[in-house]
């Protein structure tokens, strides 16, 4: 509910003097939280304390909360670190629904995996240098991300393994 918090029209005095709007907008905000939960898949935990849920739902409930700040663009900075493959499966699903929804995501993420599976455009930082920008395709098969990331040595191998 707290990502709710941006839309509500209702102020301290309200609440502190019980008025009826008060109660209408806290039926519209817990409306607004369980949808919101609904689209990271965690319908079923509303009712339960996060310090319950397991740590990848802990991640899909920091989405929800921040898509029920009805945003534009989604910033989510390293969204599976720490994250098992199969939590990591469930945030791509997520974050991939989220786009089909009209929301731009912003991601910044080490998995590849992940990276790879969900980006139409990716844009790859090695020291604090631009090395590529494309699609998932052009940046596999960029040599200066294979020399960043994989070595000389493995760069040529991957290559020729490609080639």
């Amino acid at each position: 509910m707290v990502g709710c918090h941006r839309h509500e029209s209702t102020g301290i005095f309200s609440d502190l003097l019980h008025l009826p709007a008060v109660g209408r907008q806290n039926r519209r905000t817990r409306e607004a939280a369980r949808d919101a939960l609904a689209r990271v898949g965690l319908s079923v935990a509303a009712d339960r304390p996060a310090s319950m849920l397991p740590y990848g739902a802990l991640k899909r409930l920091e989405i929800a909360r921040a898509l029920a700040s009805e945003p534009r663009v989604l910033l989510l900075d390293e969204p599976a670190a720490g994250c098992n493959p199969v939590e990591t499966e469930e945030l791509g699903g997520v974050i991939r629904s989220v786009v089909k929804d009209g929301v731009t995501v912003v991601l910044v993420e080490h998995d590849m995996r992940l990276v790879m599976n969900i980006s139409d455009r990716i844009h790859v930082l090695a020291n604090g240098r631009s090395l590529a920008e494309g699609t998932a395709a052009e940046v596999r098969s960029n040599p200066a991300v294979l020399e960043a990331y994989l070595g000389v040595h493995s760069a040529h191998e991957a290559a020729r393994a490609v080639g």
